[in-house]
């Protein structure tokens, strides 16, 4: 890949949705160990609709994030949304607890969480519906046909993946347009670098989550030297990596603080060199 010292600031997911590339992860507007409601509520409304202010307008969600508290609180903060912001839910993964999320993609419990998730969102579609996970107890290609009956059926626009191979990605091409996939992904942990190369082929969004791991980047030595340079964090340095690495990388670093939400966003100002650029692929061996 070229390392260009300015990049594309958006993204059209699908060949209709057009994206600023730098959008936000709604995951942390939960409860501790994403379970239940926010500590802060008025905090967590005031940061998705500060979201919409910065002009980022894309949303990542999940019927699992709390569960449901997530995308009720997106619509009772935005609801009627702009024109122009695309909100992503995902679909097949369940709660039982804090910080614990059994897989279950079978086509019945998938209709029933498309279901609530159109109806917390107040909408009649979703503009991109990912499948969060592939159930190892679940024949894939019955996934695939769901999701595929759901599109047809007009209930979801486009479809997306998320944490799979190359192969699961091809396997999903049989069934539907793959516009997205969703895999875990930063500047020390590069497992997907095949499936980001694919994506970026077939003119896919690759979607990294867990952008920052966790925050655990910050004593890395190579991400403080470029962040002095700069005189910013190493977690906006982390995130201006991701925005120069590809084109059709799309971010959605989470937060549930105002004050962190605008420190991301600063990120995508950051004018990395390829001296800069050079130096954060030392860390190209971390997984």
């Amino acid at each position: 890949m070229t390392n260009n010292t300015s990049y594309e600031k958006t993204f059209t997911i699908g060949g209709d949705l057009t994206v600023n590339r730098m959008g936000y992860g709604a995951m942390r507007i939960t409860g501790e160990g994403i379970w239940g409601p926010p500590k802060d509520k008025e905090e967590a409304i005031r940061v998705l609709q500060r979201t919409v202010e910065l002009g980022i307008n894309f949303i990542d969600t999940a019927d699992s994030y709390g569960p449901n508290v997530s995308e009720e609180l997106i619509a009772e903060a935005l609801h009627p949304y702009p024109k122009d912001l695309v909100i992503a839910t995902k679909g097949g993964l369940t709660r039982t607890g804090p910080n614990v999320w059994p897989v279950n993609a079978d086509p019945d419990y998938l209709r029933k969480a498309l279901e609530g998730s159109l109806k917390r969102l107040k909408q009649d579609k979703i503009d991109l519906y990912q499948l969060h996970r592939i159930d190892p107890e679940v024949p894939y290609e019955k996934t695939l046909e769901f999701l595929q009956q759901v599109q047809e059926e007009g209930l979801v626009k486009h479809i997306g993946l998320s944490e799979v191979s190359v192969d699961e990605i091809k396997k999903a091409q049989e069934y539907f347009k793959v516009v997205s996939v969703q895999n875990k992904y930063s500047v020390d942990f590069r497992k997907w670098e095949d499936e980001l190369e694919y994506c970026r082929e077939q003119d896919m969004a690759f979607i990294p989550w867990n952008p920052i791991n966790a925050g655990n980047i910050g004593e890395l030595e190579p991400l403080n030297k470029v962040a002095n340079k700069h005189g910013v964090t190493p977690y906006q340095i982390a995130l201006s990596w991701l925005l120069h690495r590809a084109p059709n990388i799309l971010l959605i670093p989470g937060t549930s603080k105002v004050k962190h939400l605008e420190e991301n966003y600063k990120a995508a100002s950051i004018s990395l060199s390829s001296d800069d650029m050079e130096e954060l692929e030392k860390l190209s061996d971390s997984k």
